[in-house]
């Protein structure tokens, strides 16, 4: 027998009774159990240093491991610079048998204008994951990951360049960000435990700061880089400009004797220009203390999904193949030490090492 529009009408509001009854019993739940993070609560990445007070940071966003991405603002004392930070520890991070061990560093910069924020901070994008997925397999090293905020507004992109006259973002970057992680993380004293990453114009400036600063970091990986400084802000400015040509800094650093080695880890989709211009640099550059290796990205586009799976299939193996990682468990012949910045832990077997 057919049922009446006013009996499925109450059955429906019946329904809709129950189902609510539920979704009250059950939110506290769902709540706890991770599903909705407690986004803008603060949060700290487990133990703190001793005798230093974490930064502030506040959630952003939680993983379905149970990790959490925080933010913060970082008001840089060096470079005067005010910008937002994003972060991210594995989860060796936060387990017993890592808790006095010092833990590598992925400083991970965003293409486009990279205002107001850093897309890798975006769980979905899978960075996060590739990083733990790769250290479970002992593929690469569990990474901190780092996520600053790129350029001061959106009308210009500042090349992480100090430009004359502008906002100091070279020096946020390469100073008053690193400080930070280091008055927050357990981190290595020593430049083997530091690294950068960047996709188009976030692959730039990873790729000329570790070419000026090859004392602080040991590797990048760049995405479908720009190779030259292209700001029109440089106009005027001819000679800064030039000592931040990754071409120029490459050179030099290839030439010049007893310098600290480090490796330029180059992706390239097939799917986008700037593969001839990434081979020549390779070919030009890549002796001496500087190494240098291509991943081409079948099918990959210049976008962030591409790169993260060339990440996956190559480059986050071959830069932990040069990055020191964490040491599990304590053992009476360890030797720690204090780094040589306020807010520095040096945490690793044996002595530190010295660029």
């Amino acid at each position: 027998m057919p049922v009446s529009h006013p009996e499925r009408r109450r059955r429906a509001r019946l329904l809709g009774a129950v189902l609510a009854a539920l979704g009250l019993a059950l939110f506290p739940v769902v709540k706890y159990g991770n599903v909705f993070p407690d986004t803008g609560r603060p949060m700290a990445f487990g133990r703190p240093l001793a005798g230093h007070p974490q930064a502030p940071f506040r959630m952003a966003s939680t993983l379905a491991d149970g990790t959490r991405i925080g933010v913060t603002t970082l008001h840089g004392k060096k470079s005067g610079f005010t910008g937002k930070v994003w972060a991210w520890a594995p989860p060796e991070y936060y387990q017993e048998r890592y808790r006095d061990s010092a833990f590598p560093v992925l400083i991970a910069l965003p293409g486009g204008r990279g205002y107001p924020s850093n897309y890798w901070n975006r769980p979905r994008l899978g960075l996060q994951q590739a990083v733990t997925d790769l250290a479970a397999l002992g593929r690469s090293k569990p990474f901190v990951l780092v996520m600053p905020q790129l350029n001061p507004d959106p009308r210009h992109y500042y090349d992480g360049s100090d430009i004359p006259g502008h906002p100091k973002i070279g020096t946020w970057l390469s100073d008053d960000v690193p400080d930070l992680v280091r008055a927050t993380f357990r981190t290595f004293a020593s430049r083997d435990g530091w690294a950068l990453m960047g996709s188009s114009s976030g692959g730039f400036v990873g790729l000329k700061t570790v070419l000026q600063y090859p004392d602080r970091f040991r590797a990048v990986i760049a995405s479908g880089p720009d190779l030259r400084p292209d700001s029109p802000l440089w106009r005027g400015h001819e000679r800064e400009r030039r000592a931040n040509d990754p071409e120029r800094l490459a050179a030099r650093l290839s030439a010049r004797a007893g310098a600290p080695p480090v490796h330029l880890q180059f992706q390239i989709g097939t799917e986008e220009r700037g593969r001839a211009g990434l081979e020549r640099f390779i070919r030009c550059y890549a002796k001496g203390p500087v190494t240098a290796s291509l991943h081409v990205i079948q099918g990959g586009g210049h976008n962030a999904k591409g790169y993260v799976r060339g990440m996956r299939e190559a480059s986050l193996e071959a830069i932990g193949k040069v990055l020191r990682g964490p040491a599990p468990e304590d053992r009476p012949d360890r030797t720690y030490t204090a780094g040589p910045r306020a807010g520095t832990a040096d945490r690793h077997p044996g002595p530190r090492l010295r660029p």
